[in-house]
């Protein structure tokens, strides 16, 4: 018998009788529709962290100068809290000597940020992100502008109250009008509205239309950072492979200007994507680790019901196995079919749980923010994993069929 017509007595078993096929199938099918599940999950979670989280917070090809980590998912000790509290701060002159040292084929932009009341004679007073940023901030934001314009150079360099608000903030504290010309009040200082940001959604929960952004020279910077200090410097590189020259460049000055020996770790942060997404690698590692125990279990058991149904097979064809050794058959002919037959059954319940598993991605992308996606390569897993599975629980049967006697199996009724 030739693989095609093992393969094609497989089907006709699973057709005829269908209820026994189904229990048989069921573990390999829950098994393969669980890892697609949790690899689609988590590679959703991995896009939507790299695409949404760290590209909008952080930005492409984007590194931060900072005093301290401003994403902090770990436990973070007293100690070394306290280090760094203990940390010189970043001022304008420091931005403007690490701007001088990269040169102009990077883009920067000083940063503040502070949550702050804001109000209207339209609406009650409400919690904005308060920005107060130069340079090219849209540019590696990406923050189009929906209505109005930007700030201009002159007025960032003369530091005047004009700001840029998101969708939200317009829609709630100008209802109905346009906020072009109009005033917003921060912390009760006027500013001028001259445009809106395109619609920017929402980052883990947290809306990014509630950006309210004004010259770094404006009062923005006083309410933002009362101290006279900045945030950070936003740092981006013209290419990905720049973002680690630009980032040693940096080090070595600021290490330099600090006077810290090689013994001293750094006083400071160069934080990008990458640093910012460690915790969520760890966790991706951790995830897939866990979220595969479960269709692990189900491949175990539906091993042994293929075992144990292929057994059944062995001993229900007993005299077909006699007939077909007595005209000449091997022992590896016998054994091929009875694998051929096992991987067969266990490639039509993966193929199912395949099919159920990109059912479960679609609907975690329509009920929640996740992009869950099968990768492709997680259909191939999965076939090759049944197929494997099939193969491991046919040996025994198939082993234990090739070893009859011929002479026995034909009394065999």
């Amino acid at each position: 018998m030739n693989f095609a017509e093992s393969v094609r007595l497989a089907l006709d078993t699973i057709r005829v009788q269908k209820l026994k096929s189904f229990f048989t199938l069921l573990g390999v099918m829950i098994g393969v529709m669980f890892l697609i599940a949790v690899v689609s999950i988590v590679e959703g979670m991995s896009t939507y962290m790299k695409e949404d989280f760290a590209a909008k917070l952080i930005g492409v090809n984007t590194f931060n100068v900072r005093r301290f980590p401003d994403f902090n998912f770990g436990n973070v000790t007293e100690a070394t809290w306290r280090e760094w509290q203990r940390r010189p701060r970043f001022y304008e002159n420091d931005a403007t000597m690490i701007r001088q040292t990269l040169g102009p084929d990077f883009r920067t932009a000083i940063e503040n940020t502070e949550f702050i009341y804001a109000s209207t004679p339209y609406a009650r007073p409400r919690q904005v992100l308060a920005v107060a940023a130069d340079g090219d901030y849209f540019t590696i934001k990406k923050y189009g502008v929906a209505h109005g314009r930007a700030f201009s150079q002159q007025e960032e360099r003369l530091g005047l109250p004009v700001i840029l608000i998101g969708t939200e903030i317009a829609e709630h504290f100008f209802p109905n009008l346009d906020p072009i010309g109009r005033e917003l009040r921060v912390k009760g200082v006027p500013f001028r509205v001259i445009g809106t940001i395109e619609k920017q959604g929402n980052i883990l929960g947290f809306s990014m239309d509630r950006l309210a952004i004004a010259p770094f020279n404006s009062p923005m910077s006083r309410l933002t950072n009362p101290l006279g200090n900045i945030d950070q410097l936003i740092v981006q590189a013209p290419t990905e492979a720049g973002v680690d020259e630009g980032r040693e460049t940096v080090r070595e000055l600021l290490r330099s200007v600090r006077k810290l020996p090689p013994s001293r770790p750094d006083n400071f942060i160069l934080e990008s994507s990458e640093s910012a997404l460690g915790f969520f690698n760890d966790l991706k590692s951790k995830l897939i680790v866990f979220g595969t125990a479960l269709p692990a279990i189900g491949l175990v058991v539906g091993a042994m019901v293929i075992m144990n149904i292929m057994l059944v097979a062995v001993a229900e064809r007993t005299r077909e196995i006699g007939i077909r050794k007595a005209l000449g058959a091997r022992r590896r002919d016998i054994m091929g079919q009875f694998l051929v037959e096992a991987a067969t059954l266990s490639v039509v319940g993966a193929a199912i749980g395949i099919g159920l598993g990109i059912g479960g991605a679609k609907l975690v992308a329509a009920l929640t923010p996740l992009p869950a996606s099968v990768a492709p390569w997680s259909i191939a897993a999965a076939l090759v994993v049944g197929a494997g599975v099939g193969i491991v629980a046919g040996l025994y049967p198939a082993s234990r069929a090739s070893r009859l006697d011929p002479i026995a199996a034909l009394r065999q009724e």
